[in-house]
């Protein structure tokens, strides 16, 4: 069915859909290949091996707010690829970089598919830009969905390390 047979609210709904399933499988990918999630990946991507960022320098490079961002940084910390520092000017200044893990990781990871759909954002005139983030806008409004901070997409542990052992089975 071609998209001039489609109602306009199949399309945006396929569209959505399309987008999700983009996000799903770099989640999956992500999780499969280096054992994040999506956000952990797109984070760790973003951080510069060579001149330690700010918390809000990195929330600004992953287009996502700060108190979002931290949550992701504190699992990457957890799990030995962030390193959390002071700065040395400025000890209320917290400074991240990659480890050495997290930088050996990056180098047999995937492409974050965050990434992807920036770059398509970036390629629209910025006319269809504003009009695409007005619309997003008003649909988010009309969804009654409140006005926190949108959490990074897919904010997930990867599933392998989130399952415990099922339930009822008993190992001898």
């Amino acid at each position: 069915m071609g998209s001039q047979t489609m109602s306009t609210p199949q399309r945006v709904l396929d569209s959505i859909r399309r987008i999700v399933r983009i996000l799903r499988e770099g989640s999956r990918v992500s999780e499969e290949r280096v054992g994040l999630s999506a956000a952990q990946l797109f984070v760790l991507q973003k951080l510069d091996p060579v001149r330690p960022l700010s918390l809000n320098e990195l929330a600004a490079r992953t287009l996502t707010h700060q108190s979002s961002v931290s949550v992701v940084v504190s699992r990457l910390v957890e799990l030995g690829l962030v390193q959390r520092r002071a700065n040395a000017d400025d000890a209320r200044r917290l400074e991240l970089l990659p480890t050495r893990r997290g930088l050996a990781l990056l180098r047999r990871a995937p492409a974050a598919s965050q990434d992807r759909i920036i770059a398509a954002i970036e390629e629209l005139s910025p006319a269809k830009r504003r009009a695409l983030a007005a619309s997003l806008e008003t649909l988010v409004a009309a969804l009654g969905v409140d006005e926190r901070a949108a959490p990074m997409l897919f904010d997930d542990e990867p599933a392998r390390r989130r399952r415990g052992p099922k339930r009822g089975n008993k190992r001898a």
